[in-house]
């Protein structure tokens, strides 16, 4: 099938290069000439594993192509996807639909013969039928049907999301849609993937619905985290013991400094602002919003607590600024909230990240920007783990001692255990557990 995707971010790119790896023939189009340009390098605008290998090998196939010229790559497509993006619009929280309307208008003129038009941005309900309405005003002629179909896919696990999906969500009630959609994803068939054929509304809630309860669940295990440690109890415990209960289930259950990325602030947001116009407000999705951005603020000064109160004319080392590992996303992370605090507080930020490093740089001010973790260390009075990069996962702890100025670091990841970290002579701050000074 002809298949093409209109916006080249990470939902866009991903999917285009794995519909083609399917074996379709798939043209990436985006207005950005300059990202465009480095795609037909081999140059990919964002960090997400496996991705350039995809994007090359099926580029050299020839089943994978890019361009800036919309018309070109819509006019013989069977399926049109809009993969826009879709950010909190300014002000209201509500979703800004501007670039998916203005992708349906141009798109609209475009079409030649059936055409499948595909919502593939996050999108709230009644997107489909505005771009419906647009698409019809514009061109009483065409023969097409606008379908919802949400995606899926984590940061830094995207292109095993999209090959092997826990499902897949499909809104329409058009036959003839439904065996386009059908074909573009036969594949997922063979493996016996759910394929779930739904109304387009239903389908454009299904994707704030799943996102809003995960993000309800990681909020509700930072606050299960907050009540350990004034009972002096273990989160991580109670994390799996509550997990292994397959009604609950284990994943999201990990306490932090909060949730970031590109998805889950925005579509909570917007979730709650659909619901609140609609007259039916989601009081839990309010809290989780509210609870998550004061926690993020709070973690500043869970460092600053302890560097014994206060951390003016202090260095702190951080390692990890990206929302999560495997991305270089920077979009709502943890990572904003706290250094601007610990610089504001007096603190001297020396910081480090395998991948967001560059993006980072645009987004902070007043940092000392260091090439690995250990230069980070390097007389610091404190050293905070932002992200959980599996490279920050096994640090020599005897060389780390060594570097710093005071033996004390604050984990907001958990990834050390803290009886061996007092064992190794550190002053340990996590989450949802008792704080552990070096052993004597």
């Amino acid at each position: 099938m002809h298949v093409a995707v209109v916006g080249t971010g990470y939902v866009g790119l991903v999917s285009g290069a794995c519909f083609s790896e399917f074996g379709h023939n798939v043209i990436c189009v985006d207005k950005d000439a300059g990202k465009i340009a480095g795609l037909k390098r081999g140059e990919m605008p964002i960090y997400e594993p496996g991705l350039q290998k995809l994007v090359e090998g099926n580029a050299e196939a020839g089943r994978l192509s890019f361009t800036t010229d919309l018309a070109e790559a819509v006019k013989d497509a069977d399926a049109v996807f809009i993969a826009v993006g879709t950010p909190s619009r300014r002000g209201d929280g509500h979703a800004d639909l501007s670039y998916v309307y203005a992708a349906a208008e141009e798109i609209a003129q475009a079409i030649t013969g059936y055409t499948v038009v595909v919502t593939k941005s996050t999108v709230p309900v009644g997107t489909g039928a505005e771009v419906e309405k647009i698409i019809r005003e514009a061109r009483p002629d065409a023969k097409f049907d606008v379908v919802s179909n949400p995606e899926f896919l984590r940061e830094g696990a995207a292109i095993e999301d999209f090959m092997r999906p826990d499902r897949v969500v499909i809104g329409t009630e058009s036959e003839d849609a439904r065996e386009v959609m059908r074909e573009l994803y036969r594949p997922l068939y063979l493996i016996e993937t759910p394929i779930v054929f739904t109304r387009r509304q239903t389908s454009e809630l299904i994707k704030y619905a799943a996102n809003t309860f995960l993000a309800t669940k990681i909020t509700f295990i930072n606050e299960i985290a907050d009540l350990c440690e004034i009972l002096d109890a273990d989160v991580q415990d109670v994390a799996r013991g509550i997990g292994l209960d397959g009604r609950i289930g284990r994943k999201f259950l990990h306490a932090g400094p909060g949730y970031g990325g590109s998805c889950f602030p925005k579509d909570t947001l917007a979730l709650v602002r659909t619901a609140q116009d609609a007259g039916s407000p989601l009081r839990i999705v309010e809290t989780v919003v509210d609870i998550n951005a004061k926690r993020k603020k709070a973690m500043a000064q869970k460092i600053i607590d302890a560097c014994g109160g206060a951390v003016s004319g202090k260095t702190i080392a951080v390692l990890g600024l990206t929302f999560k590992p495997n991305t270089d996303d920077m979009r709502d992370s943890p990572s904003l909230d706290i250094v601007p605090a610990l610089i504001a507080a007096g603190a001297k930020v020396r910081a480090y990240d395998p991948k967001g490093m560059d993006e980072a740089k645009h987004m902070l001010d007043g940092v000392d920007w260091c090439k690995n973790a250990y230069d980070t260390m390097a007389d610091a009075d404190a050293l905070a783990i932002l992200t959980e990069w599996n490279e920050f996962r096994a640090l020599d702890l005897d060389k780390v001692r060594g570097l710093m100025k005071a033996p004390v670091m604050i984990d907001l990841r958990n990834i050390y255990n803290p009886d061996d970290m007092a064992e190794a002579g550190f002053d340990y701050t996590c989450i949802g557990k008792s704080k552990v000074s070096a052993a004597n």
